[in-house]
């Protein structure tokens, strides 16, 4: 496990994301390893609310995620505040969201924009993986083991900037019910 320290607010982050450019890394704590192999897919388990990094059929590194506020059912259109369902990529890195860092997804795929188009709705987007909000709302405690996006998938920023290390564009994501 990379071990970083968790920024402790927006200009601090900046520190963060300076450190990363730089490819500065924690030292792992006593006991644990750092990562050895690169991620070569993310799966998601919405149920389980689990973001699993994968090298072949080992899993490097489990996550706790949040999900949108309506977290069952794949994502049908914009604004009912479902998380994705499918096969998608990691499209882009973004250092400039509302968010602390962010993967964006390549939702909607096809088959999505296919199905929105047969229901006559937008299909949506601006799906991510992201880290807190840059100005939160409540404590950051609250946002723990809750569901609380609009559609994406959160995680801690410490985790957040695990995977903006080692995560790189392209990477196919998995999100299953």
């Amino acid at each position: 496990m990379i071990r970083t320290a968790p920024p402790r607010s927006p200009a601090s982050g900046l520190a963060v994301l300076a450190l990363i450019g730089l490819g500065f890394a924690w030292p792992a704590v006593a006991g644990e390893t750092a990562v050895e192999a690169i991620p070569d897919r993310i799966v998601v388990l919405k149920s389980e609310r689990k973001l699993l990094l994968y090298a072949g059929d080992t899993v490097l590194r489990s996550m706790d995620i949040g999900l949108g506020l309506m977290p069952e059912g794949p994502k049908q259109r914009e604004g009912d505040y479902r998380t994705p369902e499918g096969s998608y990529f990691i499209e882009e890195k973004k250092s400039d969201s509302d968010y602390f860092l962010a993967l964006r997804i390549s939702y909607p795929n096809a088959a999505d924009v296919a199905h929105a188009r047969s229901l006559g709705v937008d299909p949506g987007g601006e799906i991510m993986i992201h880290g807190l909000p840059n100005t939160p709302r409540r404590s950051e405690a609250s946002y723990s083991g809750t569901d609380w996006t609009d559609g994406c998938i959160a995680v801690s920023n410490s985790d957040m900037i695990d995977l903006w290390r080692l995560i790189p564009v392209t990477t196919p994501i998995e999100i299953r019910p």
